[in-house]
């Protein structure tokens, strides 16, 4: 299987298949294309009909957009439970997932993806406030309603897809210092402190591309930055 993804500082869409399968234990080879350059989306078209990233080649079969990924995977690795067992809590992480790939556009706008780099808070508009308010509700219901807390601490108790959908909001909560309530922050620690997670950002630190984010954010930690 060959996963063909983006920068790993920038690439939300590309992190969520990688750190499942990573934390799934699902051997794959990676092809990474740096992302804004002049041929970028003719390397990626190579292997991606949307000459986007991510994007799946498994032998014949290939699957783009990252929650259909997840489903393939799922189909793919039935004894990986990548969703939750339970159908009730399956439904709902298939719910939040998808609204996690539809929405949160504000969010995206004002918090771009940078996981290697910490700004100094900022003022958040409104409809970022709201997305950031409905994402702490998310969390807080899967929490309280459906997660196994013995079987670990993330969304639905064990890792699933569900939180590697909403693993680059983690990274995006944690570099814009935004940290909505208790549980999400105890969420948030938990995701950041998953090996799959450390791998991503320890090869994200050694990437030689930069690609200039919103100018007015302040970084105040840099883990690019070799002493």
């Amino acid at each position: 299987m060959r996963l063909i993804i983006g920068n790993k500082n920038y690439s939300s869409w590309s992190f969520r298949p990688w750190i499942v399968m990573t934390a799934k234990g699902i051997a794959f080879e990676e092809t990474l294309v740096p992302l804004r350059a002049v041929d970028t989306p003719a390397r990626i078209r190579q292997f991606s009909p949307s000459s986007k990233v991510p994007c799946l080649v498994d032998g014949d079969v290939t699957v783009w957009e990252s929650l259909s990924i997840m489903d393939y995977l799922a189909e793919r690795f039935p004894g990986k439970n990548i969703w939750p067992k339970d159908t009730k809590a399956r439904a709902h992480a298939r719910s939040i997932s998808s609204e996690m790939h539809a929405g949160f556009q504000a969010l995206r706008m004002a918090c771009p993806m940078s996981i290697t780099q910490r700004f100094k808070p900022k003022p958040l508009a409104d409809d970022v406030k709201a997305n950031v308010a409905r994402i702490a509700e998310i969390w807080g219901e899967a929490r309280s309603r459906f997660a196994d807390t013995a079987a670990g601490p993330f969304l639905y108790g064990a890792f699933s897809a569900a939180d590697g959908m909403y693993a680059p909001v983690v990274s995006r909560f944690h570099s814009y210092g935004i940290a909505p309530d208790a549980v999400a922050v105890a969420y948030m620690d938990a995701v950041r402190a998953h090996p799959a997670y450390r791998a991503w950002l320890a090869a994200a630190t050694e990437e030689p591309w930069i690609i200039q984010q919103n100018e007015a954010d302040t970084p105040i930690e840099d883990l690019r930055r070799k002493a």
